[in-house]
């Protein structure tokens, strides 16, 4: 295989970038810019290209890949796992920015889109808690449990706690299935009817309960269950 260095102009990642804009770039291109080099044999453009072919070409599956999983490519270390793995989250940061201006979570869609750039490449169940005022407007989110089981993990005295303290009037709750089955278990019909009643005590209004995983969501409220 020839360097990259010989390829005509047009072909160089960088080089290509700059004369035609970043949008001409296939993902390995991208890709290959943020690696910098390949191996004898091997371009940069090449190495990325049969790794994104091991993750079907997607982004959002490398976005859940570990170092460890990276590295087992000849020719890529560390550094260049971390690189590609800090980029994958940039761009869910960069999606997280451009939702803020949705201030107002007008309806399931708005919530579902707040926790998906948050929650999307998680490989182990994490809980959120998103909390509102009373025009609905977002005042902030946290996370109450990570790994394992996520709903038996999660206190139902600690997330009033933090509704209390953000003088939230409406929350919704959230938690991934990292499986993709959206199914709601058991536990989860549990914790959603706990988390109903204790927020009625405190009159607290309890808005959905979601479900996601990568583009879909399951919404207690839209399938009656609140």
């Amino acid at each position: 295989m020839e360097s990259i260095k010989t390829w005509a102009l047009d072909d160089r990642p960088r080089e290509k970038m700059e004369n035609h804009g970043a949008d001409t770039l296939s993902k390995a291109e991208l890709l290959a810019i943020l690696v910098g080099s390949g191996i004898p044999g091997k371009s940069a453009v090449e190495m990325m290209r049969e790794v994104l072919t091991d993750y079907n070409d997607s982004l959002k599956l490398l976005g859940k890949a570990t170092i460890e999983d990276l590295t087992q490519y000849k020719g890529m270390g560390k550094a260049k796992a971390i690189t590609i793995l800090a980029a994958c989250q940039l761009a869910n940061r960069r999606l997280s920015e451009e939702l803020e201006p949705r201030q107002k979570i007008s309806q399931t869609s708005d919530a579902f889109l707040y926790f998906r750039p948050r929650m999307q490449d998680l490989t182990v169940e994490e809980c959120h808690l998103l909390m509102l005022s009373n025009g609905l407007k977002i005042i902030n989110s946290v996370k109450l449990s990570h790994g394992g089981l996520a709903c038996t993990s999660v206190d139902v005295r600690e997330l009033l706690r933090h509704a209390l303290l953000a003088q939230a009037t409406a929350v919704i709750l959230c938690h991934n299935h990292p499986s993709g089955n959206l199914n709601p278990s058991r536990e989860d019909d549990n914790l959603t009817a706990k988390v109903a009643k204790a927020c009625q005590t405190m009159s607290i209004k309890f808005l959905d309960h979601l479900i996601v995983s990568d583009d879909k969501y399951y919404s207690y409220s839209e399938q009656g269950k609140l």
